[in-house]
């Protein structure tokens, strides 16, 4: 199995510090607004990542926080008149709705930075005893930037030029314009904590050092967040966990990428940040996991409107083909455990998952093989004879068992696949705004229109439905109809 490791550049072999066993520590979300677009990848991808490594076996550990005390709460609670942590509360309680909603894992330990203030404090005493960090008047607490001499070694930055852009405020009592604040002196007004060195509360990047450290240890597996945190927050993290320990912070550190609507960096201030609330509203969360993991976790996506319709498209396919398969697999007693073909398509499903998936997670081209089973299950059944519907069936029943097993991972295949159908259909019939019962009424005179060979009327039917968005097909079961925008999408 192989890993991309941000710290050299380069994919790794994995291999786990400890075997069998794997600690994942990712940054998880700053509870000051709704959750955004860019915050249901991460967990997506994370999630995904996690449950891959226990389907290959392995022991996981994963912790994800939240960041629930910071200038930015603070500052948007105080324009509501609440206080902090409650406020944060009510966020977190809000992101757990949106997170439910979307079908995705919690983390196995969930974090909050303001239940981990002795820790926060205990380690910033360590750095200060250590020659790392130092107190200034008014009583915050920098970490020294020129006593890391590795500083700077994940995002590839050097010291010098960092100074050069850096300006010292008139208040600051830096030491080095490039030093970072772990503890900042209470304002009035701020939620607060008691500490050697007065009121205060933890710096943004200290919590998840001192959180990774009580809940995984010195040294953990895997680091993950978004690729915007590789700097400050995650080099700063390295500089101030491996000055206390003086042990490697992580072994390997995963970024995913980032997250970009109709080509613009994603914002509020732009006003074209996407929350999950508002995807939701929209697409059914298969979808959207669809439309993240269709790319490769590292990549930057671009997201447009076409990109969630596609993967309508592409999830309406898969199961409209896996209604197809089971109603195959019922009509002709399908046994997954009985004699099925020797293809190598329904035979290699399982292994070609892991193949692309041991290839740093590769969910893009995982959810490209699906479409290479899907059609050759639609080919096999248009070409099944009544000699050979039995094995046929069999080698449908064990291939759709394989599929559900492994795609799970992603988490695909939940849902039963007439009511994604329908729920499907229903929000195209409005918005194409089709009468469905206007369809019907012409399906009906032109099936009594071939009854009296009236084969120019029946086609003109045929036509003119088709101009209207209307596939219709005849089976041995009668005519059944779809959209065509939905359509068979292979």
């Amino acid at each position: 199995m192989k890993i991309t490791n941000s710290m050299t550049g380069k994919k790794e072999e994995f291999v786990p510090l400890k075997e069998g066993k794997v600690k994942m520590y990712a940054c998880g979300i700053t509870v000051y607004d709704l959750s955004h677009i860019g915050h249901a990848r991460q967990a997506i991808d994370y999630a995904m990542i996690t449950e891959y490594l226990r389907y290959r076996g392995y022991d996981v550990t994963y912790v994800r926080n939240y960041t629930d005390v910071d200038d930015k709460i603070i500052k948007r609670a105080n324009e509501l008149g609440k206080n902090a942590l409650d406020f944060s509360k009510e966020q977190i309680l809000e992101t757990e709705k949106d997170m439910e909603a979307l079908h995705v894992k919690n983390a196995d330990v969930m974090t909050k930075a303001s239940e981990y203030i002795p820790q926060i404090i205990k380690f910033v005493e360590g750095l200060i005893e250590k020659g790392h960090a130092y107190v200034t008047k008014n009583g915050d607490v920098y970490f020294s930037v020129k006593t890391d001499s590795n500083y700077g070694k994940l995002s590839n930055r050097k010291v010098s030029e960092m100074r050069n852009g850096v300006r010292i405020e008139l208040d600051e009592e830096k030491e080095d314009p490039v030093d970072f604040a772990i503890w900042k002196a209470a304002k009035p007004g701020e939620v607060s904590w008691e500490s050697p060195w007065g009121n205060g509360r933890p710096g943004w990047h200290i919590e998840c050092s001192a959180m990774a450290l009580d809940t995984l240890g010195e040294t953990i597996d895997i680091h993950g967040g978004g690729k915007d945190l590789i700097f400050p927050h995650h080099e700063n993290e390295i500089a101030q966990s491996e000055s206390l320990t003086g042990k490697p912070f992580a072994k390997y550190w995963s970024h995913c990428g980032l997250i970009k609507i109709n080509g613009q960096k994603m914002g509020k201030s732009l006003g074209n940040s996407l929350t999950i609330r508002d995807a939701l509203a929209k697409y059914n969360y298969e979808v959207i996991k669809h439309t993240i993991l269709s790319k490769h976790y590292t990549s930057d996506i671009d997201l447009h409107d076409s990109d969630f319709q596609l993967s309508e498209e592409h999830m309406y396919y898969f199961y409209s083909t896996i209604k197809s398969i089971e109603e195959f697999i019922s009509n002709n007693g399908g046994d997954a455990t009985s004699e099925i073909l020797k293809d190598e398509i329904p035979n290699t499903i399982v292994s070609k998952f892991i193949e692309v998936m041991d290839d740093d997670f590769n969910s893009a081209a995982a959810i490209a093989n699906l479409h290479t089973f899907f059609k050759y299950a639609n080919g096999l059944m248009k070409s099944a004879k009544k000699e050979n519907k039995q094995i046929v069936s069999n080698t449908l029943a064990k291939a759709l068992e394989d599929i559900k097993n492994v795609y799970r991972i992603l988490g695909f295949f939940e849902q039963e696949p007439e009511k994604f159908l329908s729920e499907m259909k229903k929000k195209y019939l409005e918005k194409f705004n089709i009468d469905v019962n206007y369809v019907e009424t012409q399906i009906i005179k032109r099936a009594e229109a071939k009854k009296s060979k009236d084969f120019k009327t029946a086609d003109a039917i045929r036509d003119r439905l088709e101009e209207q968005g209307i596939l219709i097909n005849d089976t041995k079961d009668g005519t059944v109809w779809d959209l065509k925008i939905l359509y068979n999408l292979g």
